[in-house]
């Protein structure tokens, strides 16, 4: 028996046909939740972008709901699979996803940019352990956790002036004044 009918069966016998998706099995486009483990969710500042990790695919994963269209968005440039995600953030229109991302068993913080679908890593020469980003609305800071001083501590990470802020009218913003 083929992949795409087995999975069809497997869907009619169980009653959940709702729920599967044979291009993309444990995704429905209409639903939030699922029969998978979905956790640490984190909502855009508009109430639009929901960010979660599942174990839909059977690996922990990075997903993006859109709460008002009911349907998952792609995340392509997100992550190779290799890697592990966790705590999500996001910015006022869920342009921007800040995440932690285990490389090589040390956690690194990344960014992933809804508009250009890339990450980048923002933390990788960092020293010590780091845990829980948070954005600012904007996207331009970044506070998290770190463990660099051997306790838990807060530390504040500035992408600096030139980037594109996050806002969602596209409405002209000061500059901070020195």
């Amino acid at each position: 028996m083929t992949k795409a009918p087995f999975l069809l069966f497997i869907c009619l016998f169980l009653g959940v046909i709702g729920g599967c998706n044979l291009n993309n099995p444990g995704f429905s486009t209409g639903t939030l939740n699922s029969r998978y483990n979905d956790e640490k969710p984190a909502l855009s500042g508009d109430g639009r972008w929901l960010a979660l990790l599942s174990n839909r695919r059977g690996t922990n994963q990075m997903l993006l709901y859109d709460l008002q269209t009911k349907q998952y968005q792609t995340l392509g440039g997100l992550y190779t699979g290799q890697e592990i995600t966790d705590s999500p953030s996001l910015s006022q229109t869920g342009r921007y996803l800040a995440y932690v991302v285990i490389i090589e068993g040390r956690p690194v913080i990344a960014l992933y940019d809804r508009i250009t679908d890339r990450s980048e890593l923002l933390s990788q020469n960092y020293r010590g352990w780091l845990r829980n980003p948070r954005l600012s609305p904007d996207g331009r800071y970044l506070v998290f956790e770190s463990a660099r001083r051997g306790q838990w501590d807060v530390e504040v990470l500035d992408r600096g002036p030139n980037i594109e802020l996050d806002i969602a009218d596209g409405s002209p913003v000061d500059s901070p004044k020195p």
